[in-house]
């Protein structure tokens, strides 16, 4: 008797989750670091520890801890805001570049592993699949709000 859907979703999350934890465990980052970093790399201005806390829905000691570690390590720096100096941004540092570019990459390697041997169509029909069935559990994905949060504040 196959196993249910969920099963098998949660094996595949797990898959990629270990393989995107190895990658960061090699250039000394955590689970909770990397995505702060991409986060960062993805930004047109420095963000404030605020956008942060926003982003991810963290308090402001968990954050004030993560980009700690992070300024620790070398991979960003904080300084004060040109217009406001009460607000620290966070600058993205060259080392802190290089890993974002290293993790992507590694994304990009598992999602090829992922759909190895399927054909283009296949591969279209896999992403719909998986868009329509985040779609259809009431979640926006990146956001943790339902359709109904959604619809009503904006």
């Amino acid at each position: 008797m196959p196993r249910h859907l969920g099963y098998q979703i949660r094996v595949l999350h797990w898959c990629l989750d270990q393989a995107v934890t190895n990658a960061l465990a090699q250039v000394e980052l955590t689970a909770s670091q990397g995505p702060i970093l991409g986060y960062l790399s993805r930004q047109e201005t420095p963000p404030s520890p605020r956008d942060i806390e926003q982003e991810f829905r963290l308090t402001h000691p968990t954050v004030s801890g993560i980009l700690s570690r992070l300024e620790k390590k070398g991979f960003i720096q904080l300084l004060p805001d040109e217009n406001d100096r009460r607000v620290k941004r966070i600058y993205l540092l060259d080392k802190g570049k290089q890993c974002c570019a290293q993790i992507h990459q590694t994304i990009l390697t598992n999602e090829e592993t992922l759909v190895q041997g399927f054909s283009e169509d296949e591969k279209a029909q896999f992403h719909s699949f998986l868009k329509r069935a985040i779609a259809n559990m009431g979640v926006q994905p990146c956001s943790n709000k339902t359709k109904e949060e959604t619809n009503t504040h904006d």
